[in-house]
């Protein structure tokens, strides 16, 4: 299982990139694993804002839908939009191709949930 150790992680199974203000956010190799074969993504719209732990969407795959969990609160700046067409590109590269937004935050300092790689490897064994 892939765990990059540059980015942090949720204990519900989303991960994120931090990049001063803004954030990238996708769902991790594992739960993708879990999940099975991704075969649609509902996608939030550009400039609607959550709070953490609001629900932005959720991912179909072939044996169960799941809600994705805002880890951050922010504005939605961007979404991936080959997931429309290719939602697949979260089992094969969760953390590139397959992201899912792109979050300009709220504050940078709201970030005392994310565990880093050690602490998301110990969740999930």
């Amino acid at each position: 299982m892939n765990l990059p150790t540059d980015i942090k992680y949720t204990q519900e199974h989303e991960w994120v990139k931090l990049d001063d203000k803004v954030a990238i956010i996708g769902i991790t190799d594992y739960a993708q694993g879990e999940l099975g074969d991704i075969v649609f993504v509902e996608l939030p719209l550009i400039d609607e804002h959550f709070d953490k732990g609001e629900s932005f969407g959720t991912v179909e795959a072939v044996k169960t839908v799941s809600d994705l969990y805002m880890p951050l609160s922010g504005k939605i700046i961007e979404v991936n939009e080959k997931l429309e067409d290719q939602p697949e590109l979260i089992n094969s590269d969760p953390y590139n191709d397959g992201w899912v937004i792109k979050l300009q935050l709220d504050s940078a300092e709201d970030n005392n949930n994310l565990i880093d790689s050690e602490k998301y490897k110990e969740l999930i064994s």
